[in-house]
């Protein structure tokens, strides 16, 4: 895998899988199977998610954007398949704002819980 994900910029309203600073840690998501059957599986769960737009898929990336709740603010959310190591890596960042009350985490941690069930 030579494709990486931006890094969070030094705000709290953001969390990567890539992420060096341990506020914006998160573990990837781990898959069995092929890439394919993961990715379907993942845009399944997206598509599924209130106040999302698909804004990109490619081969190894895909990018929704998501609208908050109650205030419409936009975040960005992004996937990347590292099949070698059968994980995918993830970031979710607030586009404005400083801080985000958890809101990137808590997002990622129900599509990770979504995706382990399915």
């Amino acid at each position: 895998m030579t494709k990486t994900l931006k890094a969070c910029p030094n705000k709290p309203n953001c969390v990567s899988t890539q992420a060096t600073e341990k506020q914006h840690q998160a573990d990837p998501i781990p898959y069995t199977g092929s890439k394919e059957e993961a990715k379907t599986r993942l845009l399944s769960i997206l598509d599924d998610t209130k106040r999302t737009t698909r804004r990109t898929v490619e081969t190894d990336y895909i990018h929704y954007t998501f609208k908050t709740w109650p205030i419409p603010f936009t975040d960005d959310v992004e996937f990347l398949f590292d099949d070698a190591n059968k994980v995918i890596h993830f970031r979710s960042a607030s586009r404005v704002g400083h801080s985000d009350l958890g809101a990137n985490r808590k997002r990622m941690n129900k599509i990770v819980s979504a995706f382990s069930a399915k």
